[in-house]
């Protein structure tokens, strides 16, 4: 459910976000059914895909030094901050010997971390986030800090609604990473040329939310995935 507009941050009580929220507000009963399904999801498939994580888990381990998961500082619904679960696909400090944004051909990432990326297994911890109410399974992808601050007022309005596992925008941009190889800046392209791309998408979905389409986009990334 939405907080009221005076309750939200000062900074997203502009005229840019009163239009999607105004929208947003009429879809209260999308937003109820988005929850429970949430949580009804991710429960059974952290119990269903409970042997995969294990086993993904003990490859990373034997693969490289670090940690299981990578647990990056990241910003959701009404700005506030979490740390997302992922699985570890790069080298232990990846973000302290680079940037925050990774390339296909990236020398951080490890041999077992280059099959979990290809294949968005990865992804599969944010199932604990869904389930704590940091996450949706369908959502604007959550930024780090050092992105949000480059938002234009519009953008903002993403943050209406939790941030997601998948949306329109990971599909158009599932080759991201492709996109970026022959940027000489990558941190500048990024902010400059794909995150504003993104947006469009994403605030088109802020737009003409509801929960059957959500439930369209969750087959589309299957879809995606596959091919």
């Amino acid at each position: 459910m939405l907080r009221e507009w005076n309750q939200l941050p000062e900074y997203m009580q502009t005229d840019a976000v009163r239009p999607y929220y105004d929208q947003l507000k009429k879809k209260g009963f999308s937003l109820f059914l988005k929850r429970i399904f949430d949580i009804v999801v991710s429960l059974v498939l952290i119990v269903l895909l409970s042997p995969l994580l294990l086993i993904l888990s003990i490859l990373i381990v034997l693969d490289s030094k670090g940690g299981v998961f990578y647990r990056q500082e990241r910003v959701t619904q009404y700005g506030r901050k979490f740390r997302i679960f992922k699985f570890r696909t790069m080298v232990a400090n990846a973000d302290k010997i680079g940037t925050q944004v990774t390339v296909s051909n990236d020398s951080r990432i490890t041999r077992v971390g280059a099959v979990i990326r290809k294949y968005r297994l990865d992804e599969i911890p944010q199932l604990f986030n869904i389930l704590l109410g940091d996450m949706s399974l369908v959502g604007t992808r959550p930024e780090s800090t050092h992105y949000v601050k480059h938002y234009a007022p519009e953008m903002f309005a993403t943050l209406l609604l939790p941030a997601g596992v998948t949306s329109e925008a990971s599909i158009k941009y599932k080759d991201e990473a492709e996109l970026l190889n022959k940027a000489d800046d990558v941190d500048k392209v990024y902010i400059e040329k794909v995150l504003p791309g993104k947006m469009e998408y994403n605030l088109e979905s802020i737009s003409n939310f509801s929960f059957i389409k959500d439930i369209g986009t969750m087959f589309k990334t299957v879809v995606a995935v596959i091919r």
